[in-house]
């Protein structure tokens, strides 16, 4: 069986089974799999589905929070209780899909800036990770992260005031 990996190929999607009791089934390797492994997909950046056996509705968001919760219910909660209130406030307000955009777009500037120190710190010494990191802001990523961040944001706020601009404009409400 030849690696799609070393063809250069791009991997094919995964698709994982969830059946009525719960089970979840990848017919990739045709094994039954646990929620821990379908993490480690993630981790390991492999592309799947989760679908509904019998439907075939898509379910992997409801996987992906399911694992999420697991991780919050473990040891190490990343999110803290006020933050997860302000999440579920935002759920029916007008700016739901300014804030789902926005958080998209940090994750991934974060992930992105993850990824670029990783990349510049890989044949880093011991001894070179304590200089850096007695450095006072090593490499300036955070401060490119907080700008990246703040335009994120101010960029949000412009969209909302054109909207409710447009809004009220259809209306016949002048600012």
């Amino acid at each position: 069986m030849t690696s799609k990996k070393a063809s250069g190929a791009k991997p094919a999607q995964r698709i994982i089974k969830k059946y009525p009791n719960r089970r979840l089934y990848d017919t990739d390797t045709s094994t039954y799999i646990t929620l821990t492994e379908v993490k480690q997909l993630v981790m390991d950046a492999q592309p799947f589905v989760v679908r509904d056996a019998k439907t075939n509705e898509d379910l992997t968001r409801s996987i992906l929070l399911q694992i999420i919760l697991e991780e919050e219910a473990g040891g190490a909660p990343m999110f803290s209780e006020a933050a997860l209130a302000n999440i579920i406030r935002f759920y029916g307000h007008a700016a739901q899909g300014f804030m789902g955009s926005y958080l998209e777009k940090n994750v991934q500037a974060f992930t992105d800036l993850q990824a670029q120190l990783a990349e510049q710190t890989k044949n880093f010494t011991p001894e070179m990770w304590t200089q850096f990191m007695n450095m006072p802001n090593p490499l300036g990523l955070m401060g490119n992260y907080a700008s990246q961040s703040k335009t994120m944001f101010e960029s949000m706020q412009e969209q909302m005031q054109k909207n409710t601009e447009q809004m009220l404009g259809a209306f016949g409400i002048k600012k």
